[in-house]
């Protein structure tokens, strides 16, 4: 079975920007392009909310909390999703999940920590 490993999580002052990647742990190209994948983020004592994810016919949905300022983007030849955060707060902190949907088994990577100082 296919693995999900992000990276790029970090330290990054309020305003600033920061981009985190979720990689397939195989090339998987055909399967990259076809399913629904996107972005979980979890913060200390708080459920883990939808961020942004990439559905149906390559169509984007956001969280009202992160429109305008994330950005979801793959590359089916690399097999890699990214999240670009941009105007960063400090209510972004948390750790970042990313996820893609096979077979209707949702597949989840460890996270990565995003930390926004004030």
């Amino acid at each position: 079975q296919v693995q999900l490993v992000e990276s790029g999580g970090g330290l990054v002052q309020a305003g600033g920007s920061l981009s985190v990647s979720c990689a397939a742990s195989r090339s998987i190209p055909s399967i990259f392009s076809r399913n629904a994948m996107g972005w979980y983020r979890q913060a200390p004592g708080k459920q883990r909310d939808m961020v942004a994810a990439i559905i149906s016919g390559g169509s984007t949905t956001y969280a009202d909390s992160v429109k305008g300022r994330f950005t979801i983007s793959r590359d089916n030849a690399k097999s890699t999703m990214y999240l670009q955060m941009n105007s960063l707060k400090p209510e972004d902190t948390a750790v970042y999940y990313c996820y893609m949907t096979v077979g209707g088994i949702r597949v989840w990577g460890k996270g990565t920590l995003v930390t926004v100082s004030s």
